[in-house]
């Protein structure tokens, strides 16, 4: 034994020598007990003097054994050490970084009620809002238009660049890749400033962002003009590093509001992208068609006409594709993307109809048409998704959850998958992109970060379409109104009452909420888009008996006070309600006897949680499900909440001032699903949690504050998904070993060892060990 032994001590010194080196620079670094380490240096010592003294050993049989026995005593030193007193430093390590994480927390929380941050710390949490999002991963033809946009952004004397070309060739695109560039970011820095500007500019709103991006607390205005000095008093002190403003989609007609940002300070420069010229502003850049080459590549890419794919169309039809396209990117994309996959024959009775008008399309009307035809691509389901997107505000992120919504009810889908199957058929085609702000390791049916997106010009395409038909005769009615200038047809009372089952209507800032009457009984989902600070819910809706979903979203950037909140209660098939960045008014009259779904975002809710005489359970007696999520001023669960006993699904995430449940939480036998992800001061989970019999899936990742889990967990006799990722390390009850369904643990790799211990213990349950996703796309907030 004593050579494999020797061997076997020489190699453990080699291999932990450079590491125990290392642990000893880092305690140094950290500011950890020198001591620590000394046990397990001074054993090396030991090992190394004897390594040295049995090297010399030779054929003395009776020292060979008198120094193997050393060396086996030595050996299980180092070994005892490893298995109990690493855990345990490892373990007290742990515990510093959440001490020092509680403290990073409690300064935060210190710095959320001072008056110039607590708006800050509040409504967004961190700056960014005005970083210039990721360029699509695909962008064939944009590498000369990058280096000649380049040369004239880095020229001096000019300030503002216009970059022109139709709608759908890809000027965003070309401007988010210049942001992304190493030369601008150098010479920028984080000075660059993207903001989208839309038919409606609100120039309180870009200059509120620009504070926002900054990291400042941000300023109410009351004026145009108090905003755009108070942006050149911001901008002053960053001199004389260079600023770059870039303003997207600027509309024909706005040449005011370029000049208004235009201000006498070195380095700073001003890049617009429009569909129109402003010669006002000098030459400006103008964005041509892709050529042959780049065309065809995008259109391939898009077609995903790869090798192995089971059709390659002929050369001919391409070609005659690529003609019809004229060099215009979104047309390329949604025509690829609608035959992709597609029978030959499909692909010739497509080309036949698009090349039957061999006009160039150098309008956006053309184009449109050539867009409208890829449509055919779609069932009528599909199609009728696709139009109902145009209902949210133009270059605004469309939750999920709320399209979800609106489809179950309009199509009277029996399941949510159908609608998200929907939807990816749309992203498929190149119709809408989908974006993941942040992916919830946890819930995989939650989709409260994922968001849609579509270009402005297939939206137009959706409008234009929508008024093909008589108002009358409509199904879903648009209405984007400016002040309180309303639609002609709206104002004349004599009109026939409206066959529209969609009612979207969005109001500026300017709107005081001073509403016609409206007869409307046919519609089933009503989209209100508020920019208001208060806003009065039209009385119109009591009249709406077939009402099924209303979806009230704030895009200000404070929360709208919202009034006549009582015409909810005369809504008798009220069954979803989706609120988003508003504040709630005490709900003591509101009764909804059919309403099944809440969701409420970014909303302040504390006069709803606070009316101790308001009787939850009388006013919502079939509620199923309710989702809260960046409601910062909650702070408890009222108790009346858990009389409402019908509810399956509970989801809070991200209200990091939630600190307790109400014990009455057991009441909620019927109860799920329970999500309480990035509660951050949540300490504890009650007791009664034990009383869920019926509880399949719970979810307290990121829960920083959460120590130990209530032995009665093991009562869950019907949990089968359990989610702890981003949760501290603490003792696991030992009666986690009765939950005899549980069949996935989902946590950080850090305390999946923890688990794995319960796993010895023949649980059967499966360790997944979720990787840490970090996505910043969430900071372009439309509300933000």
């Amino acid at each position: 034994m004593f050579k494999d032994l020797l061997e076997q001590l020489e190699s453990t010194l080699q291999n932990s020598t450079p590491m125990i080196k290392e642990i000893e620079k880092l305690n140094q670094v950290l500011d950890l007990p020198k001591h620590e380490t000394d046990t397990l240096i001074e054993m090396m010592r030991r090992g190394e003097h004897l390594v040295h003294k049995c090297s010399r050993v030779k054929w003395n049989c009776f020292k060979r054994y008198d120094y193997a026995k050393k060396i086996i005593k030595l050996d299980r030193s180092i070994d005892t050490f490893f298995r109990t007193y690493i855990p345990l430093q490892q373990t007290r390590d742990n515990r510093v970084i959440m001490v020092d994480l509680k403290e990073v927390h409690m300064m935060v929380k210190r710095l959320s009620g001072n008056d110039r941050t607590s708006w800050m710390f509040n409504q967004v949490g961190v700056a960014g809002a005005c970083s210039a999002p990721d360029p699509p991963p695909v962008t064939p033809g944009l590498d000369v238009p990058l280096q000649e946009l380049k040369l004239e952004l880095f020229k001096d004397g000019r300030q503002v660049i216009v970059v022109s070309a139709p709608g759908g060739y890809g000027k965003t695109t070309l401007v988010k890749k210049l942001c992304k560039d190493d030369q601008v970011l150098g010479k920028f820095k984080d000075n660059i400033f993207f903001v989208t500007v839309s038919q409606t500019p609100n120039v309180k709103g870009i200059v509120q962002k620009v504070y926002q991006h900054k990291g400042y607390a941000v300023p109410e205005f009351q004026t145009d003009e108090d905003a755009i000095n108070d942006l050149e008093r911001l901008l002053k002190p960053i001199r004389p590093e260079a600023i770059l403003l870039v303003l997207d989609d600027v509309w024909s007609g706005s040449e005011s509001l370029l000049q208004k940002f235009k201000f006498q300070l070195p380095y700073y420069k001003i890049l617009v992208t429009s569909r129109s010229v402003f010669p006002q502003f000098g030459s400006g850049y103008d964005l041509k068609p892709l050529n042959d080459e780049a065309a065809r590549t995008l259109f391939r890419y898009s077609a995903n006409l790869q090798d192995g794919n089971s059709y390659i169309p002929d050369e001919n039809l391409v070609n005659k594709i690529l003609r019809a396209c004229k060099g215009c990117p979104l047309a390329l994309t949604v025509v690829g993307g609608s035959l992709c996959g597609k029978h030959p024959a499909i692909w010739q009775k497509r080309v036949k109809e698009w090349t039957q008008d061999v006009s160039v399309f150098h309008s956006n009307k053309e184009i449109l048409s050539c867009l409208e035809r890829s449509l055919d691509a779609l069932n009528n389901e599909v199609k009728e998704c696709y139009m109902d997107l145009c209902s949210f505000p133009e270059d605004q992120r469309i939750p999920i959850t709320a399209l979800v919504d609106m489809w179950m009810e309009l199509y009277e889908l029996v399941d949510e998958l159908f609608a998200i199957a929907n939807l990816h058929e749309l992203s498929n085609l190149n119709l809408a992109n989908c974006v993941a702000t942040r992916k919830y390791a946890s819930d995989d049916s939650c989709y409260n970060d994922h968001f849609v997106m579509q270009h402005d010009l297939l939206r137009e395409l959706a409008i234009y379409q929508s008024t093909l038909e008589p108002i009358k005769q409509r199904k879903r009615l648009i209405i984007d109104t400016s002040g309180n200038n309303f639609p002609e047809w709206w104002m004349d009372q004599k009109q026939h009452p409206l066959n529209a089952s969609l009612l979207s209507i969005s109001t500026d800032e300017t709107f005081s909420s001073n509403w016609y009457d409206m007869e409307a009984p046919e519609v089933k989902v009503v989209v209100l888009n508020v920019r208001t600070k208060k806003y009065t819910l039209p009385k119109f809706l009591e009249k709406m008996d077939k009402l099924k979903v209303m979806i009230v979203t704030n895009y200000g950037f404070f929360p709208a006070e919202l009034s006549n909140i009582q015409v909810f209660g005369a809504l008798s098939n009220l069954k979803r309600i989706r609120l988003e960045h508003v504040s709630l008014p005490s709900l003591t009259t509101v009764r909804m006897k059919h309403l099944q779904n809440v969701s409420l975002v970014m909303c302040n809710v504390d006069q709803v949680v606070q009316n101790s005489t308001f009787h939850f359970s009388d006013a919502f007696p079939n509620l199923l499900e309710i989702d809260i999520d960046y409601c910062n001023d909650l702070i408890e669960l009222p108790d009346g909440l858990c009389d409402i006993v019908s509810i399956k699904k509970l989801r809070i995430t991200n209200c990091h001032k939630l600190s307790a449940l109400p014990e009455g939480i057991g009441k909620l036998v019927n109860l799920q699903m329970l999500t309480l992800a990035s509660c951050t001061d949540l300490s504890a989970l009650p007791d009664t949690i034990g009383n869920l019999s019926n509880l399949n899936f719970l979810d307290i990742s990121e829960c920083l504050n959460i120590q130990e889990l209530p032995e009665r967990i093991g009562e869950l006799c019907s949990l089968k998904t359990l989610c702890l990722k981003g949760c501290s390390m603490f003792e696991l009850p030992s009666s986690i070993l009765n939950l005899e369904n549980l069949e996935v643990v989902k946590c950080d790799e850090e305390t999946a060892y923890q688990w794995e211990y319960f796993q010895l213990g023949q649980a059967k349950f499966r360790i997944e060990v979720i990787q840490e996703d970090i996505n910043l796309y969430w900071l372009h907030n439309p509300h933000l």
